[in-house]
């Protein structure tokens, strides 16, 4: 069995281990296609092969090479530690300084079996959210970090370490890039060659940065979302007796069950792989399994009539659910949905991030990589089925919305009827959940803020539960209404979150908060590090997909109509203003949520340890982490930011914000236009 000292040692060589190969014991991600030349197989394996001295390349070589051909990428399974991830506590990592430490626990808990979805590929969610491209990175990145010191730096290509590189005690202590690629070679198949050649990579949102905290993530945002669609849709945030149809157990899609039951709600989820569906009902975050539509119809009628929250997972496709739906109302004139959307992982739809109808979970995984084209085409006929019932039940009166996985994008690209006559180049029939929901939430200042105990201790986290909840408590007296609601929903939630056993991996947290509640949250955890108060630094971070971090225009800032839309400033700016105001480490990402190409996404991780410094370096980057997005998004003429950035301009006289002036009368357009 490895040791953490031994992780941190670098590559062993003297002897190489053995080469145990995949444990069949965990899940395992799909075998990809990147459809290499001879040419570019050579080259791959060259490209895997430098980080060995050559005396090892014979015996490493074959064993590469099949990776290569069999599994469509070079994991270097021999490398795998055998030691357990998990989050150790922070002291137990031989480092010599405390940032680095928090670094090394953020990273093991991305690749916790308990956490991750494909533990020994290192993806942690998302069907291809990668921490690293191969185990030799792990481990020299473990390595650098045991040797760093406070006057060191770690540069990150795309998970590969290029080193330690001098730099101020006041910078990062690492930068992390992902998938920077050349704009008009960020094509999906050019991807799978780049992964492949191990060149670049997908690191999803905060697989790739490190700073994932398991499914009780978009818990939260998921039960945020549903409760405020049910404001937005049904006029009521008491949804007992109403039902929510939607699809995905896995990584991030997991937190639907737990959130949905939170909110109130009947949830039915649709799951066509049974190991996440087995997971999230050992975990106690799905109340029922089912693979009987017969028997969800019943349920659903018996939880609707009693109006008891339910969370029932239906093993098999969405599609049939869809269409069995639809047939009872066809039937009854029942209509027995009425909040609809989707999860499956459509950044990914032709490498197991969506399993058609009309193959079993097992014949998909062969198509996708014996026969890709007629997989595709398969995908995209199941795309068209799925669409057909959910159109015939919005006409019906379910209110239906895509949940920023690119499921109307794909949808819309394999000929789905999901067009909005008149709309934008991000608009469809359904709008997203940022278009209706969550966007005006953002436009406030608010998003995940996060934070991470390592002490491993569960006694800390309650007490910085408590912090946070108190915090908002005396806050919230003296905040506009629209404001107050949103505090009120996160000290709900923070309050209840020990009850609801949310923890899986690190000892975590997420709440929604806005700019000075981030800012007051984090200050009182230092204080609380400082006074003895919580036992162990606190690592404080937040999802990518927040108010300033991403610029996606199918998801997170999908309602911004001023023509900037596929615009990526934003984020930029907030990966380069977050390094040098003080955060821990940062890190920029192509791809992220929709896929791919389609976004660029950046994050950060803060250690706060209980100094001045600690303290002096989150207020200055949090308040700008905000204010970024907020900003942006008054400059498009959103109103809610407007109000917002006014307010936090009045508060902060250092801050001077460009403030947008509207057209009051369209006539002037008009003339100036017909002259």
């Amino acid at each position: 069995m490895s040791t953490l000292k031994e992780i941190c040692s670098g590559l062993p060589l003297n002897p190489l281990p053995p080469n145990r190969g995949r444990d069949p014991n965990v899940p395992h991600a799909p075998i990809r296609t990147p459809n290499l030349t001879a040419e570019e197989e050579r080259l791959a394996l060259r490209n895997a092969l430098r980080y060995f001295p050559p005396s090892h390349h014979a015996t490493l070589a074959p064993e590469f090479a099949q990776e290569l051909r069999q599994y469509g990428h070079i994991y270097m399974y021999r490398f795998c530690p055998t030691l357990r991830m998990r989050a150790y506590p922070i002291d137990q990592y031989p480092c010599h300084t405390r940032q680095a430490a928090a670094m090394m626990l953020m990273i093991m808990n991305n690749l916790d079996p308990a956490v991750a979805q494909f533990p020994q590929e290192l993806v942690t969610y998302g069907g291809n959210g990668q921490v690293f491209s191969n185990w030799a990175q792990f481990r020299l990145v473990m390595h650098y970090l045991s040797e760093m010191t406070e006057e060191q730096t770690l540069v990150m290509y795309s998970g590969h370490p290029m080193g330690l590189f001098p730099s101020l005690p006041s910078s990062p202590r690492a930068i992390i890039t992902n998938g920077m690629v050349i704009p008009n070679y960020s094509s999906r198949d050019q991807y799978e060659k780049m992964f492949a050649l191990g060149v670049s990579m997908y690191g999803q949102m905060t697989a790739g940065s490190y700073c994932y905290i398991g499914p009780q993530g978009i818990v939260h945002g998921t039960m945020l979302t549903v409760l405020n669609a049910g404001r937005r849709y049904l006029g009521s945030d008491d949804l007992r007796g109403r039902v929510f149809v939607t699809s995905g157990l896995g990584g991030m899609s997991g937190a639907q069950a737990k959130a949905a039951v939170i909110a109130g709600c009947v949830s039915v989820i649709a799951e066509v792989d049974e190991a996440p569906l087995r997971k999230r009902h050992e975990q106690g975050w799905l109340m029922e399994v089912t693979s009987s539509l017969d028997q969800c119809i019943k349920r659903i009628r018996e939880a609707k009539s009693a109006k008891t929250p339910l969370s029932l997972g239906y093993h098999g496709n969405v599609v049939d659910l869809w269409e069995r739906i639809l047939l009872e109302f066809e039937r009854t004139g029942e209509l027995l949905v009425d909040l609809g959307s989707d999860q499956t992982s459509l950044h990914n739809p032709y490498n197991g991030g969506y399993y058609p109808v009309q193959l079993s979970f097992h014949q998909a995984n062969q198509f996708m990589s014996t026969d890709p084209d007629r997989f595709r085409n398969v995908v995209q006929e199941s795309l068209r089925r799925q669409i057909k019932a959910i159109n015939k039940l919005a006409d019906a009166g379910m209110h239906f919305w895509d949940y920023g996985n690119a499921f109307l994008l794909e949808a819309q690209r394999a000929g789905a009827e999901v067009q909005k006559v008149g709309g934008g180049a991000t608009e469809f029939r359904y709008p997203s959940y940022v278009q209706h929901i969550m966007g005006d939430i953002f436009s406030l200042g608010f998003g995940p803020f996060r934070w991470v105990c390592t002490s491993g201790d569960p006694r800390d986290l309650a007490v910085t539960d408590n912090i946070a909840a108190t915090v908002l408590e005396e806050m919230s007296a003296n905040v506009p209404d629209r404001v107050k609601q949103q505090y009120n929903d996160n000290i709900r939630w923070i309050r209840e979150a020990g009850k609801h056993k949310m923890v899986v991996g690190s000892q975590a947290r997420i709440l929604y908060s806005d700019q000075k509640g981030r800012v007051s949250i984090a200050l009182a955890i230092n204080q609380a590090v400082a006074d003895g108060n919580v036992s162990a630094p606190v690592v404080i971070s937040r999802d990518h997909h927040d108010v300033s971090g991403t610029d996606s225009p199918f998801r997170e800032t999908s309602n911004v109509y001023d023509g900037s839309v596929f615009c990526a400033d934003m984020a930029v700016q907030n990966f380069v203003g977050d390094a040098f105001r003080g955060a821990t480490w940062v890190a920029l990402h192509n791809g992220g949520g929709v896929g791919w190409g389609e976004v660029i996404n950046g994050g950060f991780g803060l250690v706060l340890d209980g100094s001045d410094e600690a303290a002096k370096r989150a207020r200055l980057m949090l308040n700008w982490d905000v204010s970024n997005g907020v900003a942006r998004r008054c400059w498009s003429g959103n109103s809610n930011a407007y109000e917002t950035i006014q307010r936090t301009m009045e508060e902060n006289r250092q801050l001077h914000v460009t403030m947008p002036f509207p057209v009051q009368d369209e006539h002037v357009l008009d003339r100036a236009l017909q002259g």
